[in-house]
């Protein structure tokens, strides 16, 4: 596709999404997001006694400085809390794992240096919250997190039904599931076979000194792939469903599909083909990206064109 097409398939895919959001739905998505935030706050209190023990609830779980980033005056995102503690790990955040001991002192002391003092008054006059405090806290700061959940929550709504889609219009042209796998060997996937949600094994490049290129090792890993789809003459097509709510959001969606066909790339060569189907608000630029890349891009709201292309590598 030349890039007036894919500005083309940007525009309906837009239309498409603004028309997709349903009010009852976003109402839906919006307390569930407010009651999976408020759960975090408790457990954040929790933990920390009442932010008087924050580096403690850390080095249990460092996911609840998303709860305190959210206490701060005012609230700082990930990448702007990195910059004022460099020892506080994003990663750790994202997946939940305990901070190591240094990096949760350091934290609660930037947190405890910026924190903003309306939600935290108890902490100043060294006494329990009262339980208008607490409620406050819970109202103010789950409204805060369910913000940014939200979108998320959105977005997988209908990135479930886009794979569902997928699944739908494969088992409809004879193709069968796989129970899933690591697929780690060329012709795991046979033709006409597909799996849902599996693992393909990828090479990880790592070097202890980045000026140094001789001193790079491939390293083995693993990268989740939404559908495989096994072609004939054993390739393989690794498909990446994703949505975007925004145009700012499309440029993570992007990167998200160039960073795992890269590394499919490194490890498999031409044996693994992979595609992006893409669905929502995305800028026709960073579409451009992926056929640069030699990323099949396949749209939501045209599944016949994939559709197509299967019957004629298969």
């Amino acid at each position: 596709m030349n890039e007036s097409d894919h500005a083309e398939a940007c525009a309906i895919s837009k239309a498409l999404y603004i028309d997709s959001l349903k009010p009852d739905e976003l109402l839906a998505d919006w307390r569930f997001s407010v009651t999976e935030a408020a759960a975090l706050v408790e457990q954040a209190l929790k933990d920390s006694n009442f932010l008087t023990q924050i580096a403690t609830a850390l080095r249990k779980n460092c996911g609840h400085s998303l709860v305190f980033r959210s206490l701060l005056a005012p609230p700082v995102s990930q990448d702007q809390f990195s910059l004022i503690c460099p020892l506080w790990s994003k990663g750790a955040e994202n997946k939940g794992k305990p901070a190591k001991p240094d990096a949760a002192t350091a934290t609660e002391k930037v947190i405890l240096s910026r924190i903003d003092p309306d939600l935290s008054g108890w902490l100043q006059l060294k006494q329990q919250p009262t339980k208008l405090e607490i409620e406050r806290v819970l109202q103010i700061v789950s409204a805060r997190i369910a913000q940014q959940k939200v979108a998320t929550a959105t977005r997988n709504r209908l990135a479930k039904r886009q794979e569902e889609a997928v699944i739908d219009l494969l088992t409809t042209n004879g193709w069968t599931l796989l129970p899933r796998k690591l697929v780690d060997t060329r012709g795991a996937v046979p033709t006409k076979y597909f799996m849902h949600k599996t693992r393909f094994a990828a090479a990880k490049s790592e070097s202890k000194n980045s000026m140094d290129i001789n001193k790079q090792k491939a390293k083995a890993s693993h990268q989740e792939v939404d559908i495989a789809c096994g072609l004939r003459d054993s390739y393989v097509l690794a498909m990446e469903c994703k949505v975007s709510n925004d145009e700012t959001n499309s440029v993570k969606r992007i990167n998200d599909v160039l960073k795992k066909a890269a590394a499919w790339k490194n490890h498999w060569g031409n044996f693994v083909i992979t595609a992006a189907l893409l669905q929502g608000v995305l800028k026709s630029k960073d579409v451009e990206l992926l056929t640069n890349a030699n990323v099949l891009v396949f749209w939501s709201h045209n599944l016949d064109a994939f559709k197509d292309w299967l019957g004629d590598n298969s």
